[in-house]
């Protein structure tokens, strides 16, 4: 069998939550994303996980980590998108961006909502960190799925402008 010419692409998924980061649950949405970007990338994807609180600092600095120390190409967030006060992943994203791509939220929130109504209530954002796209993501696996299914053609033509 003959090798992959596709690269390996360098992934970290970042679940924020209060409770699964406290073990009152187990996060389900951190391996949605990895089933759906391992089906993106046919299988050459390697990834990094961290799971973070509901709190900015520690969000920013995994966030700083998958980026700059661990050269993650893509790094997903899910969770802490919405309106409550403890959700703050938007804020903490927008700390660590050198540049803001709107269109991302703007598309996931547009076409989620035939699916569901509530879907504008994210404050997903996503954007540009030296070579990294990272990309907020609400924090259910369905809408995970939903949400990357939108995306994966943007995700793709990304990455290809931040490896040139």
């Amino acid at each position: 069998m003959a090798a992959s010419t596709n690269p390996l692409v360098k992934i970290g998924r970042l679940t924020i939550s209060d409770r699964a980061s406290a073990g009152v649950y187990e996060d389900l949405s951190g391996p949605a994303i990895e089933e759906a970007l391992a089906a993106l990338f046919g299988g050459q994807a390697q990834f990094s996980r961290k799971l973070v609180p509901d709190e900015q600092p520690q969000i920013t600095k995994a966030l700083k980590q998958l980026c700059d120390d661990e050269g993650c190409a893509l790094v997903v967030t899910t969770g802490g998108t919405g309106p409550s006060g403890r959700d703050v992943t938007p804020e903490a994203t927008l700390v660590i961006l050198e540049k803001v791509l709107p269109g991302f939220g703007e598309i996931m929130r547009t076409r989620s909502f035939d699916i569901a109504p509530t879907s504008i209530l994210s404050r997903a954002v996503a954007g540009v960190r030296g070579r990294s796209l990272v990309i907020n993501l609400p924090g259910s696996p369905k809408a995970v799925r939903e949400c990357l299914a939108i995306l994966a053609p943007a995700i793709r033509e990304c990455l290809k402008h931040l490896a040139e």
